[in-house]
């Protein structure tokens, strides 16, 4: 039987801090907040519900020190379930008061979703308190996840993730042959850096036939390169008279290049990033 250990590190209180945030946030939208079923009321549901359930699991594990026995790197895992909480509350935080303004006529489906809110927002905070007490400090020998370019992985990969959701459909993007490329463009630099994220959590860098730092400057340099075309091409095809889209989606296609020009700017701070450590390892 595992002998359980009770940490009384400040990390520890700020995870049951979010994980009684997440868990108050989901919980009070699901019990009285009499949202719509799918759309937008599932993925602020599903943000709660992930940063929750990811924070349950790390803590089950450190306080039952089963670390050694879980199948991943378990100082590149919490990190980055952190960091991807950070991005899911936040989302979740904004999201929801948008779309599901309060009921002036019902007091109490306004209550429940204006805690909602303010629970979201707390839990938001206490993620990022997370991500600043892991976070590798200058100079700092850590896991990879723990850096900025690390960090920057997850980041290219929530904001990819959010422009496939305001894309889901095709007439987005099928009508001509440079839009198609734009969607190509977030899918592979998608499996990029995801692929990334999941070797080092699976601690499988030493399978790559080059050195990590090598394979992380090409992906990231090939990455910014490709950012950059579907920055210039997505508002010149996407708004033009020839090629607009339905008015009733223009918001989003809007949504999605002010994304794509953020992530651009991800892939790039990450190329900057790694290029400075691998010459600073070198």
């Amino acid at each position: 039987m595992p002998l359980i250990v009770f940490a009384t590190s400040q990390l520890l209180y700020v995870r049951v801090v979010a994980l009684l945030f997440s868990c108050v946030a989901f919980s009070v939208a699901a019990h009285g907040a009499s949202l719509p079923q799918g759309g937008m009321a599932a993925w602020c549901i599903f943000c709660w519900a992930f940063s929750f359930a990811a924070t349950a699991v790390v803590l089950l594990v450190e306080l039952l020190g089963l670390q050694g026995r879980v199948p991943v790197s378990w100082s590149n895992f919490p990190i980055t379930m952190a960091c991807y909480a950070v991005l899911l509350c936040l989302s979740a935080s904004v999201i929801f008061p948008l779309y599901f303004r309060t009921e002036r006529s019902n007091y109490e489906i306004r209550d429940h979703r204006i805690a909602s809110t303010v629970f979201s927002c707390l839990a938001t905070v206490a993620y990022m308190g997370e991500v600043s007490l892991t976070k590798a400090r200058p100079g700092e020998v850590t896991s990879f996840m723990a850096t900025t370019p690390g960090l920057l992985k997850v980041c290219q990969t929530f904001v990819a993730c959010i422009i496939f959701i305001l894309v889901s459909d095709p007439v987005a993007y099928e009508r001509h042959a440079a839009l198609q490329w734009c969607m190509a463009v977030y899918c592979i630099c998608f499996i990029f850096s995801m692929v990334v994220v999941l070797m080092c959590v699976a601690e499988c860098t030493g399978w790559l036939p080059v050195p990590f730092s090598r394979f992380l400057s090409a992906c990231s340099l090939l990455a910014a390169i490709m950012y950059l075309t579907a920055t210039i091409i997505w508002p010149v095809f996407q708004f033009s008279e020839r090629y607009r889209v339905r008015r009733d989606a223009e918001s989003n296609m809007i949504v999605v290049a002010v994304l794509t020009a953020l992530n651009f700017l991800l892939y790039l701070a990450d190329l900057a990033y790694t290029a400075r450590l691998q010459f600073v390892s070198s």
